[in-house]
């Protein structure tokens, strides 16, 4: 999956999640850009990846996320890995 995809993807999950049509995935985004993305809805927002993208992520990748752009690299790679 090319990478734009992943986040127009990761766009609309974040629009659905936190109600607002104005979010837009970029790679710096981070959870303090985000009023509402508190440890609650980090959860929803990986189990909603999870799902949208047909993925599963270990505890040790979750503690590394850092930003958005870590998320979609993650992301792509398991894509990547189940050939996708």
């Amino acid at each position: 999956m090319q990478q734009q995809a992943i986040y127009d993807q990761l766009t609309s999950i974040l629009r659905d999640l936190f109600d607002d049509e104005e979010l837009v995935a970029v790679p710096t985004l981070t959870a303090a850009d985000v009023p509402d993305w508190d440890s609650f809805n980090h959860i929803n927002l990986i189990v909603a990846v999870e799902a949208k993208f047909g993925v599963k992520f270990h505890t040790a990748e979750l503690e590394s996320i850092h930003n958005v752009g870590h998320l979609a690299e993650l992301i792509q790679n398991k894509l990547a890995a189940q050939g996708r």
